[in-house]
């Protein structure tokens, strides 16, 4: 049985294959005109999708080796994330499984990156985590930390409660005058800084949900007085601010999780999310699962941004429980739970 998945959440058009839940192809196109603005404009998004949807589901579907005719569903990305985006994705997937006569499979996008662990490159591959798990899920949007006890049972255990780990390395950079995105751009220097050099504001905030505009406010204030003694002391230290800034930030999602991880006595745990394509953040897993005898779960580079994959595996579990889509749902841009 052959699903199509298709995911346009924010700015990458992306469409992918799945054949009886294993992978058969998984295309995606970005979009670089967002770089020059240092953010994602919707408007743009939008358009940049409705030129890119058609050319990148043939190529998902040529690649796949199969025929438009032998797809058995469709799923899609019904939110949350960037209205008129997720809108040109919904009405390709209804429109194209209507001309088809197959069943839609509407997929949660956050629930869709927990569950990329899930995504099988062949048969030989069976390394996923049984349920139950704890999952850090940390994007430019979202900083959770979630028990996973089903593919459709997820208990939100913490949460951010201003801004994402992701949107802070994001504003930083961009204060450094580093561009946009920035979290590949913080990844690279940190690897050549000292991350002991400077020291950053890490908010205590009650039980296991997070807080990083504390953080964001902090970096940026001392930065200003930095540059007033030295104009170019952003160039100076830009390698060391950071290290210093990526390790802050690990330390502040590593302490909840070694918290929940204690409290629950879960020892499985799974990072998800654009953040966990960040090499501190992927070793601080390494390290902790050797220290405190964790199996650990990383996601490959190619699953940890947004990518249909993991719309696909998600969409393959609810086809199995028969869980299908009606024609008149809409597309929405936030949600309160998974």
């Amino acid at each position: 049985m052959y699903i199509l998945a298709i995911e346009s959440s924010c700015d990458d058009t992306s469409a992918a294959v799945l054949r009886d839940g294993i992978l058969l192809s998984n295309v995606t196109a970005s979009q670089a005109v967002h770089e020059e603005y240092g953010g994602v404009v919707p408007e743009l998004a939008s358009r940049a999708h409705q030129q890119n949807i058609v050319p990148v589901v043939s190529a998902a579907i040529k690649r796949a080796g199969i025929m438009k005719e032998d797809l058995g569903a469709v799923a899609f990305t019904r939110g949350p994330g960037l209205l008129g985006s997720l809108l040109v994705g919904v009405s390709f997937a209804k429109g194209f499984a209507r001309s088809l006569g197959i069943p839609m499979i509407d997929v949660n996008h956050l629930q869709g990156h927990v569950l990329a662990h899930f995504i099988r490159e062949s048969e030989d591959d069976h390394d996923q985590p049984t349920f139950p798990y704890l999952c850090l899920l940390v994007s430019g949007g979202n900083s959770q930390i979630l028990q996973v006890n089903s593919y459709k049972d997820m208990e939100i255990l913490g949460q951010t409660i201003d801004d994402a780990a992701g949107e802070a390395i994001d504003k930083c950079s961009k204060v450094m005058g580093l561009g946009y995105p920035g979290g590949p751009v913080i990844d690279k220097l940190a690897r050549q800084g000292n991350p002991e050099a400077f020291e950053f504001s890490k908010p205590d905030i009650a039980g296991y949900d997070y807080s990083f505009s504390g953080l964001k406010t902090s970096f940026l204030y001392h930065l200003r007085d930095w540059v007033k003694e030295d104009p170019d002391f952003i160039e100076h230290h830009k390698e060391d601010l950071a290290a210093s800034l990526e390790k802050t930030i690990v330390d502040i999602l590593m302490k909840k999780l070694r918290r929940a991880v204690k409290d629950t006595g879960i020892r499985q745990v799974a990072v998800a999310g654009g953040v966990s394509a960040n090499t501190g953040l992927r070793n601080a897993f390494l390290d902790h699962a050797k220290r405190y005898h964790w199996k650990i779960f990383i996601p490959k580079f190619s699953y940890t941004t947004d990518n249909a994959a993991m719309i696909g595996i998600t969409g393959y579990f609810k086809y199995l429980d028969k869980d299908f889509a009606s024609i008149d749902l809409p597309a929405y841009a936030r949600m309160e739970k998974i």
